[in-house]
């Protein structure tokens, strides 16, 4: 894609992200009159996002189905760019930043359960030229991930409008419990999803070998309990969002999940989880510039004084994110399919 070819969002493509965002599979004719668009407008609209590498829809397993680790890298400086490249191509690392820290890379990796996590960190990825030392922290409940992040670009109406019509949810997100191997058919439908979250019912039936009616079933149970989780994402910088913030906090035990809670109610989280490790909190945020970190730690020491930052980490560039390979800019240019 030619950078000087994309033209970026309009404030109309924001909102339809955002109705994406909050539901992701809605068909066109819920989508469009959330936005103030007609059905046949938001689909080409979206369509060009998608193509541009702008904004783009995907599906991957939810943590109660596996062990998900949060993994610092420190590096050879010569060999960074390469090992970036390699850890992208791999199924199992879901996201690769480069940050500016104590270390160089931060990842965020899974695998079916605990033994097969620390196969592959300890030797996989452990044992790459270039790789000097890692640490590891193992996510324990997620409090807020991708999924449930906003663009808050949609009309409160808008937004009504959609969360009104979606089925009810299962409570929460939880935490890694390692459910074991996914089924054949489970995997042919993640990675149907993975490639687009929007594929229609006849290309999953297709793909999965099922009726549409028994993906249909299989697909709606799979999103309630939080097995599958489909999100749409979009080029942070492009839209705006150009400071990517990670931190490492202590919170006492007894307050640490309903601070993780009140974390994730904030609008700049994207991720927040309780970790394992000297720090038993992590979160990352999404900022318009980095003036807004200290505006964020301001709000942090006030809302919240007996959290204790302990480490603070920029993210210089997103090499990847739940699967897809970003240019400098963060547009999609490429998708490894993940594989937990």
């Amino acid at each position: 894609m030619d950078p000087d070819s994309v033209r970026g969002f309009e404030e109309t493509d924001l909102a339809l992200v955002d109705a994406l965002q909050t539901d992701p599979r809605a068909p066109w004719t819920r989508i469009g009159p959330a936005v103030g668009i007609d059905a046949t407008t938001a689909a080409r609209r979206w369509a060009r996002l998608r193509r541009e590498g702008l904004a783009w829809v995907t599906a991957y397993a939810g943590p109660v189905t596996g062990a998900v680790g949060y993994v610092e890298v420190s590096c050879r400086p010569k060999r960074l760019a390469e090992l970036s490249e390699r850890l992208s191509a791999l199924p199992w690392v879901l996201s690769v930043e480069h940050v500016v820290g104590d270390f160089d890379l931060f990842l965020t990796v899974a695998a079916v359960d605990l033994p097969a996590l620390g196969r592959r960190v300890g030797t996989e990825l452990g044992l790459l030229p270039g790789v000097r030392s890692t640490r590891t922290r193992l996510g324990v409940r997620v409090y807020q991930e991708g999924s449930g992040w906003k663009v808050r670009a949609l009309e409160p109406a808008g937004r009504a409008r959609l969360e009104g019509a979606r089925p009810a949810a299962g409570a929460g997100l939880g935490g890694s419990s390692g459910h074991g191997p996914r089924g054949g058919l489970d995997r042919r439908l993640l990675a149907a999803l993975g490639v687009d979250g929007r594929a229609g019912w006849a290309e999953l039936a297709a793909r999965t070998g099922l009726s549409e009616s028994t993906v249909r079933r299989r697909l709606a149970r799979e999103l309630r309990d939080h097995e599958i989780l489909v999100r749409c994402d979009l080029a942070q910088q492009v839209a705006g969002y150009p400071a990517i913030a990670t931190y490492r906090a202590t919170v006492p035990h007894g307050a640490l999940d309903t601070t993780g809670a009140a974390l994730a109610r904030l609008p700049q989280i994207r991720l927040c989880a309780s970790v394992t490790g000297s720090c038993n909190l992590l979160f990352s945020v999404w900022l318009r510039d980095l003036d807004g970190i200290t505006a964020l730690e301001s709000l942090l020491d006030e809302r919240f004084p007996h959290l204790t930052v302990q480490d603070r980490t920029v993210t210089l560039r997103t090499a990847k994110r739940m699967g897809r390979v970003l240019d400098d800019e963060g547009r999609a240019v490429g998708h490894v399919p993940m594989v937990v």
